[in-house]
Formats: structure tokens, C-alpha cells, sequence
């Protein structure tokens, strides 16, 4: 099975402009997504998907792959397409480039499925959901079925309880955003305009679940934080330190 990651990196965040570039203890935040993924034992090849001269010179002297795409793409997911769209991969997997505590074993857990389930078209990771989370609206999170496939995705407390939170620690967890697609579901993905619960949320993967796809969650141990904003950075420092 051929497994690409791609990684979208596009320079105008409208909350962190110049995000890939910004120091993390004095490295580039892109360089950590670039370096945990090489850990991987699954992963066939590594892009960088941009839209900024810098971006794609720092990939390259990371001896990274790095592919120029449309600044107007509407999404990542759109980006990582145009990145494979002519390629022969069977599994893509979209690694968001703000995720800089994220680990090649990790995406090894998020690959693995679709060797045992041909027909799976769609995965995505989660770990157990803490109490003081699940108010926050920074912190996306995934309700799945028996077959552990998502049956929805909220940045609210989902499901509604009159109990309390620990009586129901198996029904919801904390969403990791990386995915990882079939290559023929990417292309269906992609083609789909955003549907009303994708604008809703501001999750694009309820697209998926709009369009009848099952998305299998894997429960992982990895403590990963994104960085949406500069404030963001302190935090993921101090939790980078905490884990030296």
C-alpha cells in the first residue's frame, strides 16, 4: 500500500499570518510537523503543499518535497488534492501543518485500518476527551459508534447528558485533525461544494459523513496541540518542555 502525507501549508492564515514560518523553540513550527512525521514507518513519500516562495524554500532545505498550489484553494483538504491529484498513491493522508507534536507513529496508527478494511474510505484519529475540554470550542470532538466510525463532530459538548461527565467517558473523545483518505474519496470529497453542517461546524470532515462516508476513528496516546493563534505558541512550548 502506497501511503503519501501531505502537508498544506499556506502563508495567509487569517488568524496567524506566517504561521509556518514562526519560531517554536527556535526552530520553524513547519520544520517540527516535518521532522515527527519522518518517524514513520508506513509513510512512501512527504509533500508540502504551499502557496508562498518561503514556505516551499524551507521544505526544500528540510529535503522535502515541496509543491506550489493555488493560494485560492478553499481548503487543506483542497490543497493536499492538488498536491496527488496526478500521482499514483492509494492512501493520502493530510497532516494539518500546525501540529507540531505530531508523530510518524501516529500517522503509522492512522494508515493501519485501511489495510485490514479495503473498502474503508476515510480515517481519522482521537484520544480520550479530559472534563475541562469538553467546554471548549478550541477543542473539536468526535462521537463514535460501536464499530469506532464517527457519527458526528462538534466544537460544543456533545451528546447532550443530565449526568455527568464521568459517567460517559467511552461515548465522546477529543478530535485530532489529521486524516487520512482513499485516494478515489479524496477525489469524491474534493469535488463536493461545502454542504450546510460542514459551514456550520467550520469542520470540513462533516462533509464526509454528509456524503455517506465512514470515517473509522483511532484512538491514539498522542497529546497533540495546534497552533491557531499566536498566543498558541507559549502553550505548545511549555507542553514541548513538559515532555522533554
Amino acid at each position: 500500500m502506497k501511503v503519501v502525507a501531505v502537508i498544506p501549508s499556506r502563508y495567509a492564515s487569517t488568524r496567524f499570518p506566517g504561521k509556518p514560518l514562526a519560531p517554536i523553540l527556535g526552530r520553524p513550527l513547519l520544520q517540527w510537523v516535518v521532522e515527527g512525521l519522518k518517524g514513520s514507518q508506513s509513510m512512501s513519500s512527504l509533500i508540502v503543499a504551499t502557496d508562498h516562495p518561503e514556505i516551499f524554500a524551507l521544505a526544500e532545505s528540510l529535503a522535502v518535497e515541496a509543491v506550489m498550489t493555488d493560494s485560492n484553494l478553499a481548503s487543506g483538504s483542497d490543497r493536499v488534492w492538488a498536491a496527488v491529484a496526478q500521482r499514483d498513491f492509494d492512501v493520502v493522508v493530510n497532516v494539518q501543518g500546525d501540529e507540531p507534536l505530531f508523530q510518524g507513529w501516529a500517522l503509522d496508527q492512522l494508515v493501519e485500518p485501511f489495510l485490514s478494511d479495503r473498502d474503508l474510505p476515510m480515517a481519522t484519529l482521537a484520544r480520550p476527551l479530559q472534563a475541562d475540554e469538553l467546554e471548549s470550542r478550541d477543542v473539536v470532538k468526535v462521537l463514535v459508534n460501536q464499530k469506532s466510525e464517527a457519527i458526528y463532530f462538534s466544537r460544543y459538548p456533545i451528546p447532550y447528558s443530565r449526568q455527568s461527565f464521568a459517567d460517559w467517558p467511552e461515548a465522546c473523545f477529543k478530535h485530532i485533525g489529521v486524516y487520512a483518505f482513499r485516494k478515489d474519496f479524496l477525489k469524491t470529497f474534493c469535488a463536493q461544494p461545502p454542504v450546510p453542517i460542514e459551514r456550520g461546524e467550520s469542520l470540513e470532515q462533516l462533509r464526509a459523513l454528509w456524503l455517506g462516508g465512514r470515517i473509522r476513528v483511532v484512538l491514539t496516546e498522542l497529546d497533540s496541540l495546534g497552533v491557531d493563534r499566536p498566543e498558541d505558541v507559549e502553550k505548545v512550548e511549555r507542553l514541548m518542555q513538559k515532555q522533554r
